[in-house]
Formats: structure tokens, C-alpha cells, sequence
């Protein structure tokens, strides 16, 4: 499994003329080599693997690495790597530019004097953007949790409850359920709260009548879900049931429209349209969706500017919303795994208008 993900680096050497490709970004390490640990380098070339850590890993490498060479590297990893470098002539390396600091740049660039660094932008992310089907039966399973711990805490949800005992009562449940954690600051977002497609769970009290927005996920064995339900705590006025149903139906009519080959943008105009149409349109201000795997928000991007075209395997969000200052907001949102033909849904909370 593992060696045919590294497969997937042929086409850079190709592209590019490297002789190696150095990762310093540790979910692609992970994605690479499996290991789970906080500190890492990873090295390879056409023949070779050499996974460089410093002591407080290589226990931890030896168990969780194959097919690889596990060197111990002191204060100074760069060494190592230069050492490699002029060992087996890898006067050419490919590099993750968005994953590396200015000032690591200029340490790495000085120890390798005479080599040449190859920026390869965040192109190597790409590698990650089909799921193989290990990474889908992971992400299925976290999806699973998290939804099930949802559907176990909505019966708190009620009039004089904080919005942060909601996200304490549900990351607890997630946690019970068996994940490592939460995947990101839960979003729990009442009343004219709801406006803020990033409202994290503050301590304002949910009031009778009020939408409430939840986007939530777990995290497990470093791989992520994300889900966003919006209910109402009673009865809801008729403006609240009409933005809901339209972002209802804009959410369900993305999904169907989801197959191979159809770009990202296009995909978001989908939804974006049936918003616009229905007079929304100004007010559903971010984009349709994005990956999730290894990170919470990866590659692909789909919104307006998305250059990037579905393909099968990708692991991808579907969550438009509508948000009015002054009044509120709906989102829904569910993960879907891109088959060949068309997609199939992995998260499972109830997306009706669930008055509590």
C-alpha cells in the first residue's frame, strides 16, 4: 500500500528532473511511511527511502516504518541529508515550498551549497487528493463516530442551554465513541450567531425559536471528518423553514451532480446557482467544499476559482450555506467519497429541519 503511494512521486521526478524529493510536512510523511510521531524528514529518490529523525523516534520509526532506511540525526539534520546528498549524487531535490519557513529555507539552502532546491509549490499535496481504499474505509469509520455521537447529544440541545455546553457534551461523546479527538474548534452557532459560518461555540445561552448551526467532526488515527447540521430549538418562524429548504435542496442537488470529470468549479455553480436564483446569492459567500483526509481542509478546493477536476477517489465536503446579518444562517453539510459513478455519502446525521 504504502510503496504504491510513493509511486505516485514518478511523475515528479519526471516533470521536474530530481533526483530526490525531500518532505518535511509530517501528514505527508505519515501518508508516505505511516509514521505518527511530531518530528521528521523523509528523503527519496528513485531507489532509496531514508526516514531522518532524532532519538525520541527511532523506536517509534522502527515499528511503524517499512521500506525505508531509519537514520538518527542530530541538531543538525541538514547534515544528514548533505551527507546523503553527495553520497549518492542527488544534486537535484524537490521540496515542499508551502510547507517550509523562509528562515528553513535559508539554513537548508546554505548547508547545500552546490545542490539545487526545487520549489515544487504544494503540488506534492496532490499526491494525497485520491484516497486509496484504506484511507476510505479509515474515513468512513470516523464519519461513522462522529455522526453517531451527534445523533446521541441532540436531546440537549434546548432553551437556557450555553452553545459551549453543546460542544463539551459532544466532544466528550466523540472522544467516549473512541476518537483521538476532535477535528477541529466545533461550531455551534445560535440565533443571529448563525451568520457567522465560523461562529465557534461561545456562551450565549440558545433562546426558544432559534436556528442552531453545528459543524463538527472527529479525528481518528490521523484522519478527519467534518459534518454540519443546522436544527431548530422549537418551533421555527417560516423565514428560518424557507432558507433551510433552500439550502436543503442546493446541498442535495450538488451531491447528485457529483461524478468523475466534472470540475470543481462547475460543481459549486451548482449549488451557487440554485442560491442565487432563489435571491440568496449574496449571501452564501464561501465556497461549496473542500477535501479531507489527513488534514481537515485539503486539495481539492471546490469554489468559483477551482481549477480542479473531480476524479474518483477523492474525499470530498459539500456544504453550502446561507448567512443574514441580523438574522441567522443555515449550512449543511455532509462528506462524500467521489465513485465511478457519481458518489456515495459517508456522513449520516439527519439533514431535515429537526425541531428539538
Amino acid at each position: 500500500m504504502l510503496k504504491n503511494r510513493r509511486s505516485r512521486l514518478k511523475r515528479f521526478f519526471a516533470e521536474y528532473s530530481l533526483k530526490a524529493v525531500l518532505f518535511t510536512d509530517l501528514r505527508n510523511i505519515r501518508y508516505l511511511t505511516g509514521f505518527s510521531g511530531s518530528e521528521a524528514a523523509l528523503l527519496i529518490s528513485q531507489d532509496h527511502t531514508w526516514f531522518l529523525c532524532d532519538s525520541r523516534y527511532t523506536a517509534q520509526a522502527a515499528e511503524e516504518i517499512q521500506n525505508a532506511e531509519i537514520m538518527e540525526c542530530g541538531a543538525v539534520r541538514s547534515d544528514t541529508i548533505v551527507a546523503l546528498a553527495n553520497e549518492y549524487g542527488l544534486d537535484r531535490i524537490g521540496f515542499e515550498a508551502t510547507h517550509t519557513t523562509v528562515s528553513a529555507y535559508r539554513r537548508m539552502s546554505e548547508k547545500l551549497n552546490g545542490f539545487e532546491l526545487v520549489d515544487l509549490g504544494s503540488d506534492l499535496d496532490e499526491i494525497r487528493c485520491c484516497k486509496d481504499l484504506s484511507e476510505i474505509e479509515l474515513l468512513t469509520s470516523v464519519a461513522t463516530l462522529s455522526s453517531l455521537a451527534l445523533t446521541s447529544v441532540l436531546a440537549e440541545i434546548k432553551p437556557g442551554v450555553c452553545e459551549v455546553d453543546i460542544a463539551l457534551a459532544l466532544e466528550l461523546e466523540i472522544r467516549r465513541r473512541g476518537a483521538d479527538g476532535k477535528a477541529f474548534d466545533f461550531i455551534v452557532a445560535s440565533g443571529e450567531r448563525g451568520a457567522m459560518p465560523h461562529g465557534r461555540a461561545s456562551d450565549k445561552i440558545i433562546q426558544s425559536g432559534e436556528l442552531v448551526t453545528i459543524d463538527f467532526g472527529a479525528l481518528r488515527d490521523g484522519y478527519h471528518s467534518d459534518e454540519t447540521v443546522t436544527v431548530s430549538c422549537g418551533k421555527p418562524e417560516l423565514r428560518a423553514q424557507e432558507i433551510h429548504s433552500i439550502v436543503r435542496t442546493a446541498h442535495d442537488l450538488a451531491i447528485q451532480a457529483v461524478r468523475p470529470g466534472i470540475s470543481c468549479k462547475d460543481l459549486d455553480e451548482v449549488a451557487r446557482s440554485f442560491i442565487r436564483d432563489k435571491g440568496f446569492g449574496d449571501y452564501f459567500g464561501h465556497g461549496l467544499g473542500h477535501g479531507i483526509g489527513l488534514e481537515i481542509h485539503e486539495a481539492p478546493t471546490l469554489s468559483p476559482r477551482s481549477a480542479a477536476v473531480l476524479e474518483e477517489g477523492m474525499v470530498i465536503t459539500i456544504e453550502p450555506g446561507i448567512y443574514i446579518p441580523g438574522f441567522g444562517g443555515v449550512r449543511i453539510e455532509d462528506t462524500v467519497v467521489v465513485t465511478g459513478a457519481g458518489c456515495h455519502v459517508i456522513t449520516s446525521a439527519d439533514k431535515q429541519l429537526l425541531v428539538l
